[in-house]
């Protein structure tokens, strides 16, 4: 019985040193707050973040990504420029390096809102910093839901050491379980 005790006790502890490192270096379970992200993220929305994606390699445009934005606050955005880009918008058009890019994930909003432009123009040298390029460490990042986003419009861009992974997947509410990809 005695034995029997010990190896319970043995078997949980092993399960709480694993939970705690997955947990810590792995992955993480992150809550979206607030409208930045829609339509294709919503407020409540649960996510799985991968710790070691840009551990092994580095962030792609168009990724999901949850960054320490405060020291209290990690906000979701989505990556428009990786270094040594030169990001622009102008009349709703993405441009990158001064080639047109498509942004797939942005499709549903501006078929509800056709006559608007989604992104007000800008180019990197309007942002908080005034860098000409995406400087080496560092995403230019945006919210989908340009017209009600906190991103690096308002905060500039983001360096590689506020990053706490790439959000993978949508696994609640149910009916909102998805893959995050670059289509949304």
């Amino acid at each position: 019985m005695k034995q029997q005790w010990l190896d319970w006790i043995k078997a949980f502890v092993i399960a709480a040193v694993l939970a705690v490192v997955v947990r810590v270096f792995l992955f993480a379970p992150v809550v979206v707050e607030g409208p930045s992200m829609l339509t294709n993220l919503h407020s409540g929305d649960h996510l799985i973040v991968s710790k070691i994606n840009y551990t092994l390699g580095s962030p792609d445009r168009f990724d999901i990504v949850v960054f320490h934005a405060t020291e209290r606050k990690d906000y979701i955005k989505r990556v428009i420029g990786v270094p040594g880009d030169h990001v622009e918008y102008v009349d709703d058009q993405l441009y990158i390096n001064g080639d047109p890019v498509e942004e797939p994930f942005l499709d549903e909003q501006k078929e509800q809102h056709p006559n608007e432009n989604w992104t007000n123009n800008f180019s990197i040298e309007q942002l908080p910093g005034g860098y000409e390029e995406v400087p080496e460490g560092s995403l230019l990042v945006l919210g989908d839901n340009r017209q009600n986003s906190t991103d690096s419009r308002m905060l500039g861009v983001i360096d590689d050491d506020q990053i706490v992974g790439q959000a993978l997947l949508s696994y609640w509410p149910l009916d909102r379980v998805q893959w995050l990809s670059e289509e949304g």
